[in-house]
């Protein structure tokens, strides 16, 4: 190949740009429908993508049940951390909220699993597909013009340059999405001011099932409880504070840590390695363009609170499916498109609300707040009817669900 005349490759039914949690968990769903689907991935086939890292995955029961049905879980090999309850706290006000799944008929919410853990599993079931090609290391480029009934779109790979073509185009390259750009869609942003440290924690009291949010003005605090004995730690900062917390020696990050969190676990004595993250939120204005379709944080990043990113996001990847699958034919065909925005509107519409709703309330510092924030938290700690709207969030139960998620074939 020339990377002054790119050669022009096969064309796709479907062709994924980024491999990461969503766009691999795409091609799983799709490759039970013999769709040709090709994979555009950034890392190397011997490694795994960034996103692969020691960050702690809270999945909930919806999306158990979903990479269960796609042969995902079964290829994890470290053990998951159980989330039989969650307890919901913020510093200053009164008030907490305690959800037990067995209140609500359930062993389990969901489970807490190392992301470098849950990529192994995916790259294990993605070597698996019979109607898959990948293409690795590659980077998009740019759109081509072309045929009406297809999209051409340019990569960029240790030769040189190729075209590729799709029958649909899916977006599915992260919160700063070239081809969202490309496409002309634009984005609506929000910078919450905030930064979020990611470490492995040993505390006094081994996990037992429950996940802490400790919400503070300056974000959550999280502790998820891990299958190794561990916790897995989410630390929010001030984005003006975020160099010197980077700064600080293992002790005086716990100490500062135990601070904030409390003594609900017992004295924290052990920290792994830190990952610090500036958390903005960045929604796509819309899902489609003409053969082309957003997914995963390519259509919303959001804020972390509530655990809420990865499950929304497979959602979009397991309805896409779904739509191909019911439309037949033509899987970049408008009827297809038309489906998968109208099926995701409510499910993504109440997930943003919750999530940006949360995070600006519990972070905003104003007195008078405060007691409105104390009034929802012995509220949602007593009424039943506004739990059971909690827990149906927390499981990844909201509007219109893939039938993979509710524990049925698609």
């Amino acid at each position: 190949m020339s990377s002054h005349a790119p050669t022009r490759g096969p064309v796709h039914d479907v062709l994924i740009v980024g491999g990461g949690l969503v766009g691999a968990s795409l091609a799983i769903a799709l490759d039970a429908q013999g769709l040709e689907v090709g994979l555009v991935e950034a890392a190397p086939a011997e490694a795994l993508p960034p996103v692969f890292d020691q960050r702690n995955l809270s999945l909930a029961e919806a999306s158990l049940n979903a990479l269960d049905a796609l042969g995902v879980l079964p290829l994890l090999r470290a053990p998951t951390g159980p989330i039989q309850r969650i307890h919901i706290s913020r510093s200053g006000d009164f008030g907490r909220v305690l959800l037990d799944a067995r209140e609500h008929g359930r062993e389990v919410f969901g489970r807490v699993v190392v992301a470098r853990d849950f990529g192994a599993a995916l790259e294990t079931r993605l070597q698996q597909l019979r109607h898959l090609v990948r293409y690795r290391p590659a980077r998009f480029v740019g759109l081509e013009a072309g045929d009406p009934g297809l999209r051409w779109i340019r990569v960029e790979e240790p030769g040189g340059e190729r075209v590729l073509g799709a029958r649909l185009l899916v977006a599915a390259d992260g919160a700063h999405s070239a081809v969202r750009e490309a496409l002309g869609i634009g984005v609506q942003q929000h910078d919450y001011g905030q930064t979020l440290f990611v470490a492995r924690l040993r505390a006094q009291r081994a996990p037992d099932g429950t996940a802490y949010e400790r919400l503070t003005d300056a974000g959550p605090t999280a502790l998820l409880p891990r299958g190794d004995g561990h916790y897995g730690l989410v630390h929010g900062v001030a984005r003006a504070q975020a160099e010197a917390v980077a700064a600080l020696g293992d002790a005086a990050f716990l100490a500062r840590v135990q601070d904030v969190f409390g003594w609900r676990a017992g004295r924290f004595f052990a920290v792994g390695p830190r990952s610090a993250y500036p958390i903005q939120r960045c929604v796509a204005d819309a899902l489609t363009a003409p053969r082309a379709v957003l997914v995963g944080n390519a259509a919303q990043a959001i804020h972390p609170i509530g655990a809420q990113g990865f499950n929304l996001g497979l959602r979009d990847a397991l309805t896409l499916a779904e739509c191909i699958a019911a439309n037949g034919g033509d899987p970049g065909a408008d009827a297809v498109l038309g489906q998968y925005a109208a099926r995701r509107a409510e499910d993504r519409a109440r997930t943003l609300a919750f999530s940006d709703g949360l995070a600006r309330l519990t972070a905003s510092d104003a007195p008078l707040l405060r007691p409105l924030r104390s009034a929802g938290l012995l509220a949602g700690g007593l009424s039943g009817g506004l739990q059971a709207w909690l827990v149906g969030g927390a499981m990844g139960y909201r509007g219109d669900v893939p039938a993979l998620c509710r524990g049925r074939a698609a």
